[in-house]
Parts: C-alpha cells; sequence; structure tokens
C-alpha cells in the first residue's frame, strides 16, 4: 500500500505496485539421471517467492520456476498412492507445486466510489504438497546370456546390486538392477536371468524373461568360455541372437557388448582363440550367425571383450566401451518409450455450500477462498470489498439455497464469522 507523496502534486493517490508471483515446481524427466537418490537426503524442494511491489506503481519481479530433474521411467504418485504423472521420456514433465499469485497493489483497487483505497492484497500462498517417485527402471544395459554364465558375479563386481550367486543353472529368477558409476557416467545395468535354446517360443520361461531386456538401452552378451555343457562362445552367440531374433527382430539393432566371461578360469589361449573366432561386430562366420539379418547401422556399435569379474581382468576396458555405447543410446535411442501420462484434474468452478456441523457450514471454490485469503481483513475498506467480491462470486445466493440458519457459523478458507441474511 503506497501513495504517491510529492511536491506540488495534490491528492497523488495511490500508487502502490503488484507483487510478484512464486515460482512452481516442475518435476522434470531427463535421461542423464539414472536413479533417485539424490532424494534420499534431500527429500525436500521448494520454488522461491516472487518480490513485493513498492511505490510508484513498481510492481514485483516473479519467481522463477523450479524444475526437479528424475530419471527416465519415474512414476508420481500422491500422498495416497494413486498415479498422477508417468514421466517415461526425455522432456516429460508434471506440475507438482503451482506457484502462488502475487497480491495486487491499492493502485489496482482505485474507483470512483474508492478514491484513496487503504488496503493490498496479501501474496497467494502456493500449493504444498507430498508426493512419492517411484522408478520403474528402464535399464541403461541388460546382461544377455546363458544360465550360469556369470551374469551375477558380474553385476556385483561393477555395481552395489547383490543377487544370489550359485554354481548351478537359473539361480537367478527375477532381473536385478545395479548402479553403476564409473568415471563421469552413471547407468543401470539389469541382470536378466539366463535364457536357453527355445526360449522366444516360452521355453525355460523364456518369454518372462526376454520381456525385461525390451527397453534395455544396450545389450551385454556374456559367454562363458569356461561352459559345462562344452558350447563355444561363438556356439553361445549363434544362439542367443537367434533368440533375440526370433522374439523381436529389432533387438538386434540395439548397440552391444560381446563380453566373454571367466577368462581366469579358461586362461589367456582359450580367451585369445575365442576373440580371434569372434569379429569386431560380434557375430561368427564359422558359427553360421551371417544367415541372420543383423543392420548394418549396429555394426559400429558392438565391442568383443574378454573379463574375468572374479579378478576384475579386462573390467575397466569393458565398462569405458559400455558408458560409450550408453551415452550414445541416450541421445539417439533405440527403443520405443511407452507414451507419458499425467492425470489433469480441473480447478472447481462456482461456489458449494456444504454442511460441516448442526449449524457450521463451509463455502467451496477457488475463487470464493481466493477472495478471503489474499485481502487483508484488518481494514475496513477491505472487509467492504470482499463482501461486494463474494456477492459478485453468488456466495450469498448459495447460502440461502442450503437453508443456512441465521447466526450459524460459516467458514471460507480461514474466515469464519456468523451468518445475517439481512447483513449479506
Amino acid at each position: 500500500m503506497s501513495f504517491r507523496r510529492e511536491a506540488h502534486v495534490p491528492r497523488g493517490g495511490p500508487d502502490g505496485g503488484d507483487g510478484g508471483s512464486g515460482g512452481s515446481v516442475w518435476i522434470e524427466a531427463t535421461r542423464n539421471m539414472a536413479s533417485l537418490l539424490a532424494f534420499r537426503d534431500h527429500p525436500h524442494r521448494r520454488a522461491t517467492s516472487g518480490t513485493h511491489g513498492q511505490g510508484q506503481k513498481r510492481h514485483g519481479k516473479a519467481a522463477d520456476d523450479l524444475v526437479v530433474e528424475v530419471p527416465e521411467g519415474t512414476v508420481v504418485r500422491d500422498h495416497e498412492g494413486n498415479i498422477v504423472a508417468d514421466l517415461v521420456g526425455h522432456g516429460d514433465r508434471y506440475l507438482a507445486a503451482r506457484g502462488g499469485r502475487g497480491g495486487r497493489g491499492n493502485a489496482r483497487f482505485l474507483s470512483n466510489r474508492r478514491r484513496a483505497p487503504h488496503f493490498a492484497e496479501q501474496g497467494e500462498y502456493g500449493e504444498e504438497h507430498w508426493l512419492r517417485l517411484e522408478l520403474k527402471l528402464m535399464a541403461d544395459a541388460a546382461l544377455v546370456g546363458f544360465p550360469n554364465a556369470g551374469k551375477s558375479t558380474l553385476i556385483s563386481a561393477i555395481s552395489a546390486a547383490r543377487p544370489k550367486i550359485a554354481d548351478y543353472p537359473f539361480t537367478t529368477l527375477e532381473p536385478h538392477l545395479g548402479v553403476v558409476h564409473y568415471r563421469d557416467h552413471e547407468f543401470v545395468v539389469a541382470d536378466i536371468p539366463g535364457l536357453i535354446e527355445g526360449a522366444a517360443d516360452g521355453r525355460g520361461l523364456g518369454h518372462r524373461f526376454l520381456r525385461h531386456i525390451e527397453r534395455a538401452r544396450v545389450l551385454v552378451l556374456l559367454l562363458d568360455l569356461a561352459a559345462t555343457d562344452g558350447r563355444t562362445p561363438a556356439e553361445q552367440l549363434e544362439v542367443l541372437l537367434h533368440e533375440l531374433s526370433a522374439y523381436r527382430p529389432q533387438l538386434l539393432d540395439r548397440p552391444r557388448v560381446v563380453v566373454l566371461s571367466k577368462c581366469d578360469v579358461a586362461g589367456p589361449d582359450v580367451a585369445a582363440a575365442a576373440l580371434a573366432a569372434l569379429d569386431r561386430d560380434g557375430a561368427s562366420s564359422d558359427a553360421g550367425i551371417d544367415a541372420i539379418d543383423i543392420d548394418d547401422s549396429a555394426v559400429d556399435s558392438v565391442k568383443v571383450r574378454a573379463i574375468s569379474a572374479v579378478t576384475h581382468v579386462g573390467l575397466d576396458e569393458m565398462l569405458g566401451d559400455l558408458a560409450q555405447l550408453v551415452e550414445r543410446a541416450r541421445v539417439e535411442p533405440h527403443v520405443d518409450a511407452p507414451v507419458a501420462t499425467t492425470v489433469l484434474r480441473p480447478l472447481e468452478e462456482g461456489v458449494v455450500v456444504v454442511r460441516e456441523g448442526e449449524r457450521a457450514w463451509r463455502v467451496q471454490g477457488r475463487a470464493a477462498e481466493r477472495a478471503v485469503a489474499v485481502s487483508d481483513l484488518t481494514e475496513p475498506d477491505a472487509i467492504q470489498f470482499v463482501q461486494d467480491r463474494l456477492r459478485r462470486l453468488g456466495v450469498d445466493r448459495a447460502l440461502v439455497r442450503a437453508a443456512v440458519g441465521e447466526g450459524d457459523t460459516v467458514r471460507i478458507a480461514e474466515l469464519e464469522f456468523e451468518y445475517h441474511g439481512d447483513l449479506m
């Protein structure tokens, strides 16, 4: 509230400026985050307030919106557990909390009847919500291989994941996820249960296992150098590529790393021979894999490495290759992502009067509640302004239709008063 005070300018009149609106909080999915770990220690996010209005009709600056970044695939739930947004792709966003509107200065209330308004609106409080974030991890990389090929050992060596490890097939029955931190890179690796020949036809719960691979950006094909069934790495690779092709041909176009595991058990000579047998696109002409139609664009994105998850031989080089492929796949995704969904709840319009007790009532409606919340009810002029505004909104008619009795208690937002029909 301000009035112009200047020499030789009589009756300068009101010149209070408006306050700036507060910032809103947006939740936005980004491909540059892989986990929600940042919210464990810092769960609260708050946008800033707008600046105050000043005299000489100087309006306050509106605050900037706060953008809270979350990984792709984040599901946002309200306090009751209902899904309000599913942010699956880069750039998908959800308005989590709307900022309050700035209050109007007293210059806004100048009229022929009100020449010197001694009141101004208060700033509106912004929305406040408790939300729960869940991450349906769309793994950056998926470990694919035969049972007991060393996938669980590998993910436990490169991340904090601790899956069950044993020397018998199908130790892993559900996928395990691990967040890998490699130098400046962070990505998610999924340990997929072992595949067997005929998995694409449903053998060995094949469809149940293969569906976890569909949304992985990069495939890590794990070949056992010390396979108990005597299959060579080239034969294992042929079977794996065939099952992937039979289940979903597009999977063969994904960037992939071919990893020869257990080189500590097989020995360096066996590992060197296997590397020589596999060409740089991850296929072996001797194994007959040339018969599978592989997109030429995928050839440059295939790496072959020999590692030992136990002794960590070759892990650094393999993670370097994997990190590069993941970064490139994030920029040029090969995965058909699901469509983002957001639940829109339109603001209530109009005025509703509901009973709260024997002789107690509450007026509901955003416009009526805001008229009371932002007004300075300590000023008689402001009270008269609010009464006129509520009358224009139809509050008096709504109270009459609800049969509110003389002397009953009526609440609008934080305001409570006794109802007298002749005063409304």
